[in-house]
């Protein structure tokens, strides 16, 4: 009986491959993009007429030679490997050398190119199989330009099983942008039917950038952390080094890069997770471990069902990656992902805290005019000022970046005095973000005498406080005697209705955030100065410090520019005169 299985002619292996690599117009556009990335290239400009099913990008970058415009197309050529050793040290955004030769196999693909310091420009026409039909000079500043024509001109099929125009447009601009952040410094011209679309330019931080991208994201809203961080060891030597005792830096000797752009939680996010987005070594990628550790981060800073804004990059050595996963590149595998976890973490408490790098904070602009007009039409303050002369030589030795209370508005606001401007910090909330903190670190039960008495409790509500460590049992008919509570809830007069807020159900750390804000100082609770300064102090010390637990904002930020501003101290006092 003949065997029924049988080797793929090449022209099917061909086109399986070509499949894989482009299957839309922003397929096409990504790979050529990123062979000019790696040509070197500052400028890209990309042209499309999707209903020709045409796309041409052209950039500045280093340029091929002749010899190499012959081999650009073959089946799986490249300049990026050499062997399989090189997989393990790629630094290239391309690599399998599979683009060029798989848009021969669907479309028309036509090359001009001039390497830099070149005399002359090259014109190649291509044919199916990537082979060399057409070759001739051509007049072309140094660079590249290449243009598919015709795409999935030989597939109707193909195209017709693709989304509509709009949206493929809609997919093309999310590729551009996607890579745009990853490459700050590029400038970016796309082009639609003849007709400029949109453009990008280039910025010195992908922060600065970002606010084109995503133009209600104002630069104030962003901030921006770049750390170094050791490359984690390897697991053996691991092992070898454990008998020392070193610490893990002092063993390090090569470093990897993290850049953070995140959006303040007091300030701007989103409606869906749809900006929590992660690069490594200049490609965007899907990790959900990295996604997740990045939401982690965020949890209990944010109102409910919102989402941050979020774009991590990391350049880490290629030897910790493995790019062979998927023909498009967007999946990987990463080494030691626990420990890139726990880096991701400290870099975003680091750009949540409040340090000296970003207490002169840009100010909500609108939010400042509106608090100005409104104390411009009323004209008074309910306005309590403490002592102005502390007596406390802690509270007098303020340095330059530390935030120094002044006064308490209304019993409600704590007027904080900086080096840049003044904050208004709610009292209550500042003191929830502090409690909820120590509780998450040290969620600590006490037995109480005499016991609390609860009546007619559902069994659901009897689970729900058993769920958070209370030990709850039956005191009668439908009485129920709770034994020992959480700690900050000891000296409170409303404990039983916080325990009983407690049964309605949710998880340990929606507990942690009743009892933080049933402990929380209340506003209209008056404060004296040093009260004032020990909850500035603490509550500056706090991981999330921009937001309450529920995702409120904390303070109100009145930097000393916006104030002169409006006080209008640049003026010539003689010209305000009418000299």
């Amino acid at each position: 009986m003949a065997s029924t299985i049988q080797a793929l002619p090449t022209e099917v292996v061909y086109l399986i491959t070509a499949g894989e690599v482009i299957d839309s117009l922003a397929s096409v556009v990504r790979e050529l993009v990123e062979n000019s990335l790696d040509a070197g290239a500052t400028r890209i400009v990309v042209s499309l007429w999707p209903q020709q099913w045409r796309i041409r990008v052209a950039d500045n970058g280093c340029g091929m030679t002749l010899d190499d415009l012959e081999q650009a197309a073959t089946a799986h050529s490249t300049s990026k490997i050499r062997s399989s050793a090189d997989l393990w040290k790629i630094n290239s955004l391309g690599f399998r050398g599979e683009a060029l030769h798989s848009l021969t196999t669907l479309a028309d693909l036509e090359i001009l190119s001039r390497p830099l310091g070149g005399k002359l420009g090259w014109r190649v026409i291509y044919g199916d199989g990537g082979e060399v039909v057409q070759v001739e000079a051509t007049a072309i500043a140094p660079g590249t330009v290449v243009t598919v024509s015709h795409l999935f001109g030989n597939c109707s099929s193909r195209r017709q099983g693709l989304p509509t125009t709009a949206q493929q447009m809609k997919a093309v601009q999310a590729t551009i942008q996607q890579i745009a952040l990853c490459h700050h410094h590029v400038t970016w011209q796309i082009w639609q039917n003849d007709r400029q679309w949109f453009t990008i330019c280039p910025a010195a931080t992908t922060g600065q950038l970002l606010p084109q991208i995503l133009p209600q994201v104002r630069q104030g809203d962003l901030q921006e952390v770049k750390v170094k961080i050791p490359n984690p060891l390897k697991s053996e030597d691991r092992i070898q080094d454990s008998e020392f005792s070193t610490p893990h830096s002092a063993l390090s000797t090569q470093h990897s890069a993290l850049t953070l752009v995140v959006g303040l939680p007091d300030r701007t996010h989103r409606h869906r997770p749809d900006w929590v987005r992660v690069a490594i070594n200049g490609r965007m990628v899907k990790t959900p471990e990295l996604e997740q550790t990045i939401l982690s981060a965020f949890h209990r800073t944010l109102p409910r069902d919102r989402y941050p804004i979020c774009f991590l990059h990391l350049a880490i050595s290629p030897d910790q990656i493995n790019w062979n996963r998927n023909p498009a590149k967007t999946e990987i595998y990463l080494n030691e992902i626990i420990y890139w976890q726990e880096q991701i973490t400290q870099a975003i408490n680091q750009a949540l805290s409040i340090s000296s790098n970003n207490l002169k904070e840009a100010v909500h602009t609108t939010r400042v005019s509106k608090l100005l007009k409104a104390a411009e039409a009323k004209g008074g303050y309910n306005f309590n000022p403490q002592n102005p002369k502390p007596s406390t030589d802690e509270i007098n030795r303020v340095s330059p970046n530390s935030l120094k209370a002044v006064a308490q508005v209304s019993n409600t606001y704590i007027v904080a005095e900086h080096s840049g401007g003044m904050w208004l910090v709610e009292q209550h909330i500042a003191h929830e973000r502090v409690l909820y903190e120590q509780l998450c670190d040290n969620w600590q039960l006490v037995p109480v005498e005499p016991s609390i008495i609860l009546y007619q409790l559902s069994l659901a509500q009897v689970s729900q406080l058993q769920h958070i460590g209370l030990e709850i049992e039956p005191f009668g008919e439908q009485l129920w005697a709770v034994r020992n509570i959480p700690a900050p809830l000891q000296q409170r007069d409303d404990c039983a209705e916080a325990i009983l807020e407690l049964s309605w159900g949710g998880d340990l750390q929606t507990a942690q955030v009743a009892v933080a804000c049933r402990s929380a100082i209340r506003n209209g609770t008056p404060m004296n100065q040093q009260e004032m300064q020990t909850l500035l102090d603490n509550w500056q010390r706090t991981r999330n410090p921009r937001t309450c637990p529920h995702g409120r904002p904390i303070y109100l930020s009145l930097e000393e520019s916006a104030l002169a501003r409006f006080f209008r101290r640049n003026w010539v006092i003689g010209k305000s005169h009418g000299i």
